[in-house]
């Protein structure tokens, strides 16, 4: 199990968005369920490929899909909040731990590309 702040954060947002998940299931919503739940717990999986890259620009594009899948699921969240699946109190919380993770790998990608030149 990694304890580092990225792969940390991204594992305890994998975990609440499954709990979204069944919360959405439960209410009869299957199709954005859908969609978050494969991009919200794809960050983390991608963090998690990116410790064993075949090298620097590996490492590089793992973290921009994780990136990638970060932002697809800030869209989601948005979307579930615009159409009251979600409170305002649950979308603020769920959203500042994205753009957190964001940040985390936006920071992580420069400093790579940075180390790579």
């Amino acid at each position: 199990m990694r304890n580092d702040k990225l792969s940390v954060q991204s594992m305890d947002f994998a975990v609440s968005i499954i709990g979204l998940v069944k919360f959405l299931k439960e209410n009869k919503e299957h199709i954005i369920s859908n969609q978050i739940g494969r991009s919200g717990t794809s960050i983390g999986a991608n963090i998690r490929e990116a410790q064993y890259a075949h090298g620097k620009a590996d490492f590089i594009s793992k973290l921009q899909i994780a990136l990638k899948e970060a932002n697809e699921t800030g869209y989601w969240l948005e979307l579930l909040f615009k159409t009251n699946y979600i409170s305002a109190e649950e979308y603020k919380s769920l959203d500042s731990a994205c753009t957190s993770i964001r940040v985390m790998l936006i920071s992580s990608i420069n400093t790579a590309k940075e180390t790579s030149k």
